[in-house]
């Protein structure tokens, strides 16, 4: 003590010299003693805690204090390090800023296989918990963010796909319905027994496997849009009674009769059917299907000439050949056929809405993004979520006209009539204006493979 009083003296006398302190090494050096990295934690530069917080090596304690850090850029990089422990993720799991809790959501779903409810071990316990705080999350951007990343992992907790499955999104909920292999036909028939969002049947229609009940449970919905998708799916179980009954009420439903004529398999009885009452040109491509059996081959033959016979000069395209479509070039891809297209000004209104009439749904998506000049997982995405803006955005930047987004909505989105965009009334003005529709375009373009910083940026918009 005595020695300490007489260097203060000292110093105050001017007779002793003060040794300046060691200057702190860069966050990002190779290495860091504990006390360096306790005094980079407190830095009075922001961008130099954020390095901190990016790194891999740094204690456990420190990383928790920077997880109360109040800069929001050094909290998403503590949400972002598989370092991070588990009580500073749980904490960051109820950020105020919703760009955090989505950073969150995208790295803590990696650790989600084989979590319960029950969880014994306290660190395991933290996670599932922070898992359920997000999935609970009032952002829309941060449920779909970790329905996005949960959505084929096997081994994900129950309880949290099920809870996202019931999501009062669709953007949110139909990742989980169409891919997850968590859901069981039980939880499927749940779903559509209860008053499930719009667009959760078709969501459950995509499915890589649908299996006989629950295709029997959405055949009996009067969702028709969902029906329309279950039919294009050809893995679909659909036995034959549905749909025998599905072609009962068939006629009056033109959105079902494409799928219809192209769907395998197809009876005798239930193409014969069809050949009554569908358009010109799908009657051509149902006679023209190859893998009938002779006796399918004549019944829908005979069914054929009646109706030539009975329209008279109505059918006379149909005689001559001249509905047909013109012939794609041998070998030429639909990305090639939407550029060939595109360059002879032919990818227009016109054209996207005959391929839609058509049945033609490879064409449309390729045809969007080419002529929006966006990638075409962009236009997957957009389909696959029912993004009413999505869908809206896209058709204004491919330079066709808002009719015609109405058209891409319901046939090739399946976006629930209610939930259509249209223009404006009396006016042939896109419902939105340019900056929200080029904010959808970033948005989505962000989703289909974006940087991870720039997709969460839009936490606090929602896309829907």
């Amino acid at each position: 003590m005595k020695g300490i009083i007489a260097t203060l003296r000292a110093v105050f006398r001017g007779k002793a010299e003060i040794r300046p302190a060691e200057p702190l090494p860069a966050p990002d050096s190779d290495s860091l003693t504990y006390e360096q990295a306790r005094e980079l934690a407190r830095h009075e530069d922001p961008e130099v805690r954020r390095q901190l917080a990016r790194r891999r090596d740094v204690r456990p304690e420190i990383l928790f204090f920077l997880a109360e850090d109040p800069e929001a850029e050094v909290r998403r990089e503590i949400a972002a390090n598989l370092s991070t422990p588990a009580h500073a993720d749980l904490r960051l799991a109820a950020d105020a800023d919703a760009s955090v809790r989505s950073d969150l959501a995208q790295k803590i779903a990696r650790l989600a296989p084989g979590l319960s409810a029950d969880e014994r071990d306290r660190l395991r316990q933290m996670t599932y918990d922070a898992l359920l705080l997000l999935a609970r999350d009032q952002i829309t951007r941060v449920r779909q963010i970790l329905a996005e990343a949960l959505k084929d992992v096997a081994q994900a907790p129950p309880e949290l796909v099920r809870r996202l499955a019931h999501d009062s999104e669709l953007s949110v909920a139909s990742p989980i319905l169409q891919f997850s292999p968590v859901l069981t036909d039980e939880d499927l028939l749940e779903i559509i027994q209860s008053p499930p969002v719009a667009g959760a049947l078709s969501a459950i229609s995509r499915r890589t496997q649908v299996a006989g009940e629950v295709a029997d449970a959405i055949a009996n919905s009067d969702d028709i849009d969902a029906i329309a998708v279950l039919l294009a799916n050809p893995s679909a179980q659909i036995r034959e009674e549905t749909l025998d009954l599905l072609l009962d009420r068939a006629p009056e439903r033109e959105p079902w009769h494409g799928p219809m004529v192209r769907r395998p398999h197809l009876s005798a009885r239930a193409a014969t059917r069809l050949a009554r009452f569908v358009a010109d040109n799908l009657l051509q491509v149902l006679d023209g299907r190859d893998d009938f059996d002779l006796a399918t081959k004549q019944a829908v033959a005979a069914v054929v000439r009646r109706r030539v016979e009975d329209s008279g000069s109505e059918m006379a395209d149909f005689r001559r050949g001249e509905a047909k479509p013109p012939a794609v070039p041998e070998g030429e891809t639909p990305w090639q056929q939407a550029e060939r297209l595109h360059r002879s000004g032919g990818l227009n209104d016109r054209a996207f809405g005959e391929a839609l009439i058509a049945g033609n749904l490879v064409l449309v998506v390729n045809g969007l993004a080419v002529a929006a000049g966006v990638p075409l997982e962009v236009v997957q995405k957009i389909v696959s979520t029912q993004s009413a803006k999505g869908m809206t955005a896209l058709a204004w930047q491919a330079g066709l006209n808002p009719k015609t987004s109405v058209a891409l909505q319901t046939q090739l989105a399946r976006i629930a009539p209610a939930d259509v965009l249209k223009p404006r009334p009396g006016t042939q003005v896109f419902p939105i204006g340019p900056s929200e529709m080029t904010w959808q375009l970033d948005f989505f373009a962000s989703m289909a493979g974006g940087s991870k910083h720039a997709a969460a940026d839009q936490a606090s918009r929602d896309p829907a």
